[in-house]
């Protein structure tokens, strides 16, 4: 892999967006590519966080254990998307855990190797920085916006999460049972059945053995932003 097919691949969002051709080899040189079959765990949550990992291929599901015993999902990662960067940073546990929902390929990368890179590229640090402020402040637009939308308004925003960038397809990127769409949104499968048989009804979607087919795109953008 080159610098340039990483940079194209990373998230506009990702830890190491804001990275320049030469910082982007060097973790390309100094990374591990690791493959993880469908359903084997990537990370645990508790677990120390001595690596990071850059999705090169396939999906992967961030969950966590709540103190209540409900698991919640946090999201789900594909390529471009940088894992494990909460604990790799600051040292701490894991506070989530990441499973493969399909066979992954990702880039690895140790902290010794990371902090080898930071002190060799002046100016990384600080960029990285800014980079998690910037999601920091992005989470907590999101959790604002949880708080203050229904439950349909809120199951439209994750659904158009969810969706395929291509303007033209109608489909999820992942096909989510109703209580693991549930467990995303916030809301019980009650509420996440009722919601889409709604939606059915009036021709915003139509479900295919499960799956999940937007009909109508900007009718779910307008319901979105409806508190």
């Amino acid at each position: 892999m080159h610098a340039e097919q990483l940079a194209e691949m990373l998230s506009t969002h990702s830890l190491f967006a804001d990275c320049g051709p030469d910082e982007l080899a060097e973790i390309i040189l100094r990374g591990n590519y690791m493959k993880y079959d469908k359903g084997h765990e990537i990370m645990g949550q508790g677990e120390e966080g001595d690596k990071l990992f850059i999705m090169l291929t396939g999906y992967a599901r961030t969950s966590m254990i709540a103190s209540n015993g409900r698991e919640i999902v946090l999201d789900y990662a594909e390529a471009g998307h940088v894992v494990g960067e909460i604990a790799f940073l600051d040292g701490g546990e894991r506070t989530a855990s990441v499973h493969a929902l399909d066979n992954v390929t990702a880039l690895v990368l140790t902290r010794s190797a990371f902090d080898e890179i930071v002190s060799k590229h002046q100016g990384l640090a600080m960029r990285l920085l800014q980079s998690m402020a910037r999601r920091l402040r992005q989470s907590n637009s999101i959790i604002e916006a949880d708080r203050a939308f229904t439950s349909g308004p809120r199951l439209a925003r994750y659904l158009l999460r969810l969706m395929l960038s291509d303007p033209e397809e109608e489909r999820l990127k992942l096909d989510l049972s109703q209580s693991e769409l549930g467990n995303f949104v916030g809301l019980s499968r009650e509420q996440i059945n009722r919601q889409l048989s709604s939606w059915v009804e009036s021709g915003l979607i139509k479900l295919d053995t499960g799956r999940i087919h937007i009909l109508n795109r900007d009718l779910l953008l307008e319901i979105a932003e409806t508190i």
